[in-house]
């Protein structure tokens, strides 16, 4: 009888340190993007298919600058190196802003917009509603939801705005790395 008991406990405790070592799905999707630290990718645009501002332009995302708490990758629209997206990382929950530049290096007047994931995410995907100083500087983007998919072969960058007919969405091709491009407007290192 002793033998089972001793038997139990022992898988009970090797249960509990399996799942205690699970990583967070927030913690999985931050490696993954990490890992890319340094490589630049070309995308395209999936939609709005005909959008003025970057339809018919090269897209490049440089997963450009990273540490244990912050992301920062500059997204080029043709010749307009002015976006960077700057993700970081706190208590296991990511949040997505937006640094907006002009071409000598000084902060567009909105700057800064984006959310906070309200919960872990999955590994492959992460959910940014708008956030109150998003709300602020742009009322109309309230309701806007962003979200980044990433796997081995795609990041998908995406934007809706719920209540209307505003959606955007760009995939970056993971599995060919290209050339590194020039610093984005504005970037010191």
């Amino acid at each position: 009888m002793r033998l089972k008991r001793v038997v139990f406990l022992i898988i009970i405790l090797s249960f509990l340190q399996s799942t205690g070592q699970e990583i967070e799905p927030a913690i999985a999707f931050w490696n993954t993007l990490k890992s890319h630290c340094g490589n630049a990718y070309e995308g395209t645009l999936i939609s709005p298919e005909k959008d003025e501002n970057f339809g018919g332009k090269r897209l490049v995302m440089h997963v450009k600058s990273c540490t244990e708490n912050k992301i920062k990758i500059p997204f080029y629209v043709g010749e307009n190196k002015s976006r960077t997206w700057i993700l970081t990382i706190n208590d296991g929950v990511i949040t997505l802003k937006h640094d907006h530049r002009h071409k000598d290096g000084t902060m567009e007047t909105v700057n800064f917009y984006g959310g906070t994931s309200t919960n872990k995410g999955k590994a492959d995907i992460q959910f940014f509603p708008a956030d109150a100083h998003t709300q602020a500087q742009l009322p109309e983007a309230a309701t806007n939801i962003w979200w980044i998919t990433l796997n081995d072969k795609t990041f998908t960058y995406n934007l809706r705005r719920l209540g209307t007919d505003r959606v955007f969405k760009i995939a970056m091709d993971l599995t060919k790395p290209i050339e590194t491009p020039e610093a984005p407007w504005g970037w010191k290192d």
